[in-house]
């Protein structure tokens, strides 16, 4: 072939390229107004990171595409807030709960049913009014009415439809995503939740009396967080761009933020706890198997505590158990019995943003903050010598703690763990809901929180029972296992300090997928004490070729493979788990106790 030696140009603009961003970026905003949708997201986003994973892993290059990150850290503010769900007081109610963005109900006639105050400050609607008064184009209108009808209705294939419509006051486009709603009305009501926010009344002195802020600084930051340029903002107040600046300034030194986004992060933030109503958490429903585990805990600074739990023999050998990143800390009823049977104390810490466990400061190295809050656990309680049990990648926190502090450990006793990724290969082997979270905590780490706070969402959504089989379904062995009354109940109540009714880890979960995914092998190497790991055949996440390939950099690791079993590898098979805890602590000559 010819090559000519002209002038280099610029590759020719690709259109194909575009419509896959432009579906990225629609399937975005489409899971930040309804998570049931994200397996949509998956499977459009694996178009855009397969590429990446071509080639080896220490010469790829992370995602670094600032359109939709930025697309992205806007859809995150619409993430995970508003449901439309049955509501005991009329469905007027349900326009209560939705403080700061416009929303409105309408059976999609003439008028509009009932409607928030920020749907009368940005489309100047009120209870009753015309539809056609809504500022968009006549044929947006039409549209937005069939839809409403259509989803009302229960007509459409799909329970949740989002427009893109642009508005003729701003000029700007605005989302709405329209879903169904229980009433009584007469005729079927759809509830339409617009991006447009709006600042709530009583909300400036809250964020006056939040950061200490001027009355004028005030003013600067409502129009920061509704979107307005700071020209705009200037003319407002009759000032120069240039004094609004400086006024800017000093509201990022108070906030303690860096940047206008991330001022609006916290702003909205703030918004969500001031304005919505704060409802108790309803416990998971009772079985009648687990007892009730007082958590313990320890200050170790002015800015973190530590938490845990205990079950077994209080003077027992020592059993160090590490709860994976769904944080399971609860056994199986039977399990937990058979632990104080067998003179066994469990000791169960509660890692860093997981329940009452506080976060290690932002920027701080993950895998030495968890190893260290495992040893104040341990050496506050006086233990010595435990044989610890991790799972999945929480492997690399045991051998981590057995380096750094060998007196604390004796033994590893792994099940259906996780050894450090080589290949783009063996993510490709994952089943598709590990490998869109671990892929891309390796390639694409920035997008990480918004799928990972998604995958929060849809749990919250779908409730932990059927998100559970969502995500584990290519594992039949897991299926089978989950639908063990003990071992349901036990994922169910000890996941609570992962994702309860108004609460979730999920900014926890993600510091624990991108630690997950560096290069620990060192840390593999480096480990001298007996290390079993038993692996499951059924792994979503750590397939039998996998840890095959995975484990012959490994020679001094022992692994057996279990039939059947999958990632609730433990919750399947824990009497032989526990037979060989027993047997560990018998080659290192750890008795039991006596009496």
């Amino acid at each position: 072939m010819r090559m000519s030696k002209g002038p280099t140009h610029k590759p020719p603009p690709d259109p194909a390229g575009r419509d896959h961003k432009a579906e990225i970026v629609d399937r975005l905003y489409d899971v930040a107004l309804d998570p049931i949708r994200l397996s949509e997201l998956l499977e459009v986003w694996e178009g855009r990171v397969a590429p990446l994973r071509i080639g080896p892993m220490d010469q790829a290059d992370p995602l670094n595409d600032p359109e939709i990150e930025a697309h992205m850290q806007r859809a995150t503010v619409f993430l995970d807030r508003f449901e439309a769900t049955k509501q005991e007081g009329g469905y007027r109610s349900v326009l209560q709960d939705i403080p700061r963005s416009a929303a409105f109900l309408s059976d999609g006639g003439m008028t509009v049913n009932a409607a928030n105050r920020p749907a009368e400050v940005a489309f100047g609607l009120r209870d009753g009014s015309p539809f056609a008064s809504l500022p968009f184009e006549p044929e947006d209108r039409a549209l937005l009415s069939d839809v409403i009808r259509r989803v009302a209705g229960r007509k459409s294939g799909e329970r949740v439809v989002t427009l893109r419509i642009r508005s003729m006051v701003t000029q700007s486009p605005v989302i709405l995503r329209v879903s169904p709603i229980e009433s009584d009305a007469p005729r079927p009501l759809a509830l339409v939740l617009s991006t447009e926010l709006v600042w709530p009344d009583g909300f400036a002195t809250t964020v006056q009396e939040a950061f200490g802020l001027t009355g004028a600084e005030v003013d600067i930051v409502r129009g920061i967080t509704l979107g307005l340029p700071v020209k705009d903002i200037a003319e407002a107040r009759g000032r120069s761009a240039e004094t609004v600046r400086t006024q800017l300034r000093s509201i990022l030194a108070k906030t303690e933020t860096h940047s206008q986004s991330e001022l609006v992060r916290v702003v909205l933030g703030l918004m969500d706890v001031a304005m919505i109503p704060i409802e108790p958490l309803e416990p998971v429903a009772e079985m009648g198997r687990l007892e009730p585990r007082p958590l313990h805990w320890l200050r170790i600074s002015e800015e973190r505590r530590l938490t845990w739990i205990e079950f077994g023999d209080p003077a027992g050998r020592p059993v160090l158990f590490m709860h994976l990143d769904y944080g399971l800390i609860r056994w199986p009823a039977s399990a937990e019995r058979a632990a104080r049977r067998r003179g066994l104390r469990v000791i169960v810490p509660v890692r860093a943003g997981y329940g009452k466990t506080d976060l290690h400061p932002k920027g701080a190295d993950h895998l030495r903050g968890v190893t260290l809050d495992y040893a104040a656990v341990l050496d506050h309680l006086g233990i010595r010598g435990a044989v610890v049990v991790p799972q999945g990648a929480d492997l690399r926190f045991a051998m981590n703690l057995a380096n750094q502090r060998p007196d604390l450990v004796c033994g590893i006793l792994g099940c259906a763990c996780q050894l450090p990724i080589r290949t783009a290969a063996q993510y490709d082997r994952m089943d598709k809901w590990q490998r869109f979270i671990l892929a891309n905590a390796r390639y694409a780490p920035k997008i990480l929180p918004f799928l990972v706070q998604a995958g929060f969402s849809l749990a919250r959504r779908l409730g932990k029972d059927s998100f559970f089989r969502t995500v584990n379904g290519g594992s039949p062995a897991d299926i089978e296992t989950f639908a063990q009354p003990e071992v349901r109940e036990a994922v169910l109540e000890g996941s609570e300090v992962c994702l309860a009714r108004k609460w979730s880890a999920h900014e926890a979960f993600t510091r624990e997928c991108i630690g997950s995914e560096k290069d620990w092998s060192d840390v593999v190497h480096a480990c001298k004490v007996p290390v079993l790991l038993l692996e499951g055949d059924q792994d979503p996440q750590a397939p039998v070729l996998t840890i095959r390939e995975l484990a012959e950099a490994y020679p001094h690791v022992e692994i057996r493979f279990l039939p059947f079993t999958g990632q609730l590898l433990f919750f399947a098979q824990w009497p032989l788990v526990l037979d060989e805890v027993e047997l560990m602590f018998d080659r290192v000559g750890i008795s039991l106790p006596q009496g």
